[in-house]
């Protein structure tokens, strides 16, 4: 079955807590994991080794406010990996056959990291979100952009207001890896939240616009192509600097449609197979700017594929155009 739009497991998190989390100086008010309560399992994946939970906080009146919790495993540190075998641990035997043995280990806690991304308080949008659903393809075309996508986006209020944080240094100011500061062809590099910077298997970095016009792929014209180029090169220059990863090695690539409508380009390690990098979602940034350089109009004249969960407002927009 197509892959939808991925569990957002990065910053597109950031962003909905920033929209809809109460906030104390621009941060989720504290508190802590142990005082949330499970209240059911909304997905699962054993492939990317990740739950999401829905669980609520109750507060001094008794009352339950709602938690989005999503919990994934950290991938494995190269230079902690001799320890796991030499450290004192609990090693249960479940087969063994020849020459093979299979064991179930129960490392020590700094072995066995887990990470926790917790939306709070989460509206039943959030909910509904990562909730098991089918997922549909779309064929949209120019027209459909303009009669069914774009109406929809003008008629939604996406808080991307970390975006702004990020652009204007409010915050996460010494996480940027690099800032091309040009108004019109300049953009912000910054590590990607779901990207540790333990190890670079997983690599994932955002490039953030300066411009805040551009929602996505439809608007994107010859005139971006000077801003698209410094995204490019510059980013794989500062990755190669930083990093010491070559740009041969990344995918970079825009995603259509976008988690969120504030133009972004994606920058993950090539070996990583990261969510949304499929092909019905993915366009290499290399093959959109030979596009426009090619037809400045390539993105206001040709259909685009993409992934739409079943529950999603904009689904039940092609639905009722008839378009499904």
């Amino acid at each position: 079955m197509a892959e939808g739009p991925q569990p957002k497991r990065k910053r597109e998190e950031e962003e909905e807590k920033n929209g809809g989390a109460a906030t104390q100086g621009g941060t989720p008010a504290a508190f802590t994991l142990s005082d949330l309560r499970v209240r059911r399992v909304l997905r699962e994946s054993a492939r990317d080794k990740i739950v999401f939970l829905h669980a609520e906080r109750i507060g001094l009146s008794g009352e339950g406010t709602d938690a989005v919790v999503i919990l994934e495993k950290t991938p494995f540190q190269e230079e902690k990996i001799p320890d796991l075998l030499k450290k004192p641990m609990h090693a249960e035997l479940q087969m063994h056959n020849d020459i093979y043995c299979t064991f179930y280990l129960s490392p020590p806690p700094e072995l066995s990291e887990i990470k926790a991304t917790v939306v709070y308080p989460a509206t039943e949008k959030h909910i509904q979100k990562y909730l098991r659903q089918e997922v549909h393809l779309i064929r949209e075309t120019w027209e459909d952009y303009k009669n069914i996508t774009l109406p929809f986006i003008q008629s939604q209020s996406f808080s991307i207001q970390w975006v702004y944080n990020i652009l204007e240094k409010k915050a996460e100011a010494d996480r940027i890896v690099h800032e091309n500061p040009d108004p019109s062809n300049g953009f912000v590099l910054v590590p990607d939240l779901k990207w540790n910077q333990n190890q670079l298997d997983d690599l994932y970095l955002i490039a953030l616009v300066h411009r805040r016009e551009i929602k996505s792929l439809r608007d994107l014209t010859a005139e971006h192509l000077p801003l698209l180029r410094n995204v490019l090169q510059e980013g794989k220059e500062a990755i190669g600097k930083r990093f010491g990863v070559p740009g041969s090695q990344l995918r970079i690539y825009l995603h259509y449609q976008p988690s969120y409508y504030h133009l972004h380009v994606h920058f993950t390690a090539l070996g990583y197979d990261a969510p949304g990098s499929s092909v019905e979602r993915a366009h290499l940034l290399a093959d959109v700017i030979d596009n426009l350089a090619m037809d400045s109009m390539y993105y206001q004249k040709r259909a685009l594929t993409f992934p739409l969960r079943a529950d999603e407002p904009l689904f039940k927009k092609f639905q009722e155009a008839g378009k499904v």
